[in-house]
């Protein structure tokens, strides 16, 4: 049975909030969603070149409101292979830059089964990109910029992410991760 689409973005918030910020995986992640700048989408497709589409109709109406500052768009019946996943973000990013969004836009992946080149399947570091559904971050190029500018060398997150979930163990992160997606007993 498929999740309804209020659950689909209940879970995707609650792990941004119980996993992303609580950790401080992304360190700009609070401050937008006090904000209530993210959106989250929910996508149906069962298609790739569906699934395109909807990514640049996102696109569009992000260009129309500037007020949102990112988009979650979630594809919770598409991409169950994270093979399949990362071809679609090939062509995500190919499609961006074919329409002239290049410096204007720019994808953030999470999956479920995310993995790291190079990476074990049960290394603790995929959970920064592990989601409880298959989506893309959608980020304008100029914020971040500008948080960039403001946080300073955010180069050191990455590598201060993996030391904490490797500090934390496979399985406790693992054991966080599961909770936090979960909607039943949190918020």
């Amino acid at each position: 049975m498929q999740d309804a689409d209020n659950t689909v973005i209940a879970r995707t918030l609650s792990w941004v909030n119980h996993f992303i910020v609580a950790h401080d995986i992304c360190p700009f992640a609070r401050r937008e969603l006090a904000r209530d700048a993210v959106r989250v989408e929910v996508v149906r497709s069962k298609k790739i070149e569906v699934a395109l589409e909807e990514l640049m109709v996102e696109v569009h109406w992000l260009d129309e409101h500037p007020e949102t500052e990112t988009t979650l768009l979630v594809f919770p019946t598409l991409f169950k292979s994270f093979d399949h996943y990362l071809d679609f973000i090939e062509l995500a990013e190919s499609i961006l830059v074919d329409q002239g969004y290049e410096g204007i836009y720019q994808l953030a992946s999470f999956h479920p089964d995310y993995c790291f080149e190079d990476a074990d399947a049960d290394d603790a570091a995929n959970y920064t990109n592990r989601s409880p559904y298959a989506m893309v971050h959608l980020l304008r190029e100029e914020s971040v910029e500008k948080a960039i500018d403001y946080y300073g060398d955010t180069a050191a997150i990455p590598d201060r992410n993996v030391a904490l979930l490797n500090g934390m163990g496979t399985e406790a992160v693992e054991q966080c991760w599961q909770r936090s997606c979960r909607v039943d007993d949190q918020d």
